[in-house]
C-alpha cells in the first residue's frame, strides 16, 4: 500500500498500479522466469511491473516488457483491469492493467529480474494456477478471447 498525506493532513491508503504485457507471436507466449529476491521468485510470469510516476499504463508496459525481455512491442489492445484487491500474492494490492501486445524485434537482454525468457507453446503452458500471482488467470482469459473474440477489456 501507498500511504499518502493531504492538503488536509489527512492521510490515505492506497493501491499501486502494474502492468503485465501478453505478447504472442505464432502460437507462443514470451514469458519470465522470476529470480532473485522479488515476490514469487521461480515461477513463470508474464513481463511486467510498477508504472512510474511520469508515464502512461501503455508506455509503461512497454518498457517493462524491455526491461525483463529484451524486447520491444506495439501495444495492440488492453485486455482487461484487474482490480481485485484479493489478488493472490500480493503483499502490496495491486491493480493490474493486462495489455495485449504485439512484438516487434529484440533489442537486448532480460535484465535481472528473469533468470529466463522464452517463447512457450500455448500447448506447453503450465497449469494456470502455477504461474506467479494471478498471471495464469490472465492468461486463460487472453487464451478465451483468442479462441473466441469477445468484448474488451474487461474489467474484474
Amino acid at each position: 500500500m501507498i500511504t499518502c498525506t493531504f492538503e488536509d493532513g489527512g492521510k490515505g491508503s492506497f493501491r499501486h498500479v502494474v502492468v503485465h504485457a501478453i505478447v504472442e507471436e505464432n502460437g507462443k507466449l514470451l514469458l519470465e522466469k522470476r529470480t532473485g529476491d522479488i515476490s514469487e521468485s521461480g515461477k513463470w510470469a508474464l513481463p511486467g511491473g510498477f508504472v512510474d510516476r511520469d508515464e502512461t499504463v501503455s508506455q509503461a508496459v512497454l518498457r517493462e516488457l524491455r526491461e525483463e525481455t529484451g524486447w520491444e512491442g506495439e501495444v495492440i489492445s488492453l485486455l482487461r483491469i484487474n482490480s481485485n484487491p484479493k489478488r493472490p500474492h500480493e503483499d502490496r494490492q495491486n491493480i493490474a492493467f493486462d495489455f495485449i501486445v504485439k512484438p516487434l524485434h529484440q533489442i537486448g537482454d532480460k535484465d535481472h529480474e528473469s533468470s529466463k525468457v522464452e517463447w512457450i507453446a500455448f500447448e506447453d503452458l503450465l497449469p494456470f494456477e502455477e504461474f506467479a500471482f494471478d498471471h495464469g488467470e490472465s492468461i486463460k482469459f487472453y487464451l478465451e478471447y483468442r479462441k473466441k473474440p469477445f468484448p474488451i477489456p474487461l474489467f474484474k
